[in-house]
């Protein structure tokens, strides 16, 4: 196993779960990093890692997010470490998450976890990144925002997507599914439901 990984959660899991950043904050992010120890805490073994961009930018370079192929190939290689597939679940925030449904039926991977999908970019909704959600095989659980700037609740109820897909709805969560403090909800009880629904979902899918 590389050293440039981060690896939470018990070593002899009977899951593995490897999980990718969004475009603009890295594997060390704190939402990123709270949502794999909350996980591993339930006994699932967590593998983060970080798209060549990104692992740049920690060497100080000025780098712009790679290429789908590119971040498709360093998903995959991570993938290849972390066990058979039918014990993998791929998991992302963000671009990590819509990377992870691009690669998840050729890896026959036992599911995917996406973090506020960026159904299309901010303010651009006829820009959409759905074609190959259309036909998707693998079971997939995405956790949205319902005011996610990045496909809100009432945009993708409009939307064709396979039915493998589920979608659970944080209420008046943003991308992170945080919400507005006016809301009566709370970013801590959101993160909670979002920990036990992953935990659910990735249990479901591995047997």
């Amino acid at each position: 196993m590389n050293d440039d990984l981060r690896i939470d959660g018990p070593p002899d899991a009977a899951t593995t779960i490897v999980l990718a950043h969004g475009a603009g904050a890295g594997m060390d992010h704190e939402f990123l990093a709270t949502f794999a120890q909350g996980l591993a805490a339930v006994g699932l073994r967590v593998i983060r890692f970080e798209f060549p961009y990104m692992a740049a930018r920690r060497r100080g370079e000025r780098r712009p997010p790679d290429r789908l192929p590119v971040l498709q190939q360093r998903f995959a290689d991570v993938a290849a470490q972390g066990g058979p597939p039918t014990a993998l679940v791929l998991a992302g925030k963000s671009m990590g998450g819509r990377v992870a449904t691009t690669i998840a039926d050729d890896l026959g991977v036992a599911g995917v976890v996406a973090i506020g999908y960026p159904f299309h970019p901010p303010r651009q909704p006829e820009q959409l990144r759905t074609a190959h959600l259309v036909n998707l095989r693998t079971k997939t659980l995405i956790l949205q925002g319902e005011r996610d700037p990045f496909g809100t609740r009432a945009e993708v109820a409009g939307y064709s997507l396979s039915a493998a897909i589920a979608i659970e709805w944080f209420a008046d969560g943003d991308h992170s599914l945080v919400p507005r403090k006016s809301s009566g909800h709370t970013a801590a009880s959101h993160l909670r439901r979002a920990l036990d629904s992953a935990a659910a979902f990735v249990r479901c899918v591995t047997g």
